[in-house]
């Protein structure tokens, strides 16, 4: 059984926030970001994804000395890990929309626009290259908020 200090708590998710949210800012609003994203594939996109895991995973198993198997998981994926995923992701992307960085860096983006309601529009040329800045940005949000957790 874990012990009571190393079991996933909501303390862990907060201190994951944190650290996530820190690292995530700088690389919103770096313009070369979001250059590199308008050039990336869908599979450089899908690659960058497969880093985001690999370093997470690493961060939190390999370099500590937790054992994934002795965590509570969801489909076999512990539960410390799904949240160190969502938090990297989410941290990046809400700050991008918070900071209106897809309409400063793509405003001459265009596309198919499937939703549009009081002033805002989601046009999908815009959501796919938001998506891999995202993941770029995540990169570097995973080792803040793998950081933050294993450090408390």
């Amino acid at each position: 059984m874990v012990g009571v200090r190393r079991r996933f708590a909501f303390a862990d998710t907060a201190q994951q926030i944190v650290g996530g949210f820190l690292l995530a800012g700088p690389f919103v609003v770096t313009e070369e970001v979001w250059v590199l994203a308008r050039s990336m594939s869908v599979f450089q996109g899908v690659l960058t994804f497969i880093i985001v895991l690999a370093v997470g995973y690493g961060a939190l198993y390999k370099a500590d000395d937790r054992n994934p198997d002795r965590e509570r998981d969801v489909a076999g994926i512990p539960v410390r890990f799904i949240s160190l995923v969502s938090v990297s992701y989410l941290s990046v992307f809400i700050l991008a929309l918070a900071f209106d960085a897809p309409g400063t860096f793509l405003s001459d983006v265009t596309g198919t626009v499937v939703f549009e309601w009081g002033g805002m529009r989601l046009d999908l040329a815009v959501l796919a290259v938001t998506l891999k800045a995202t993941s770029v940005g995540a990169v570097f949000s995973v080792i803040g908020a793998a950081t933050a957790d294993s450090l408390y």
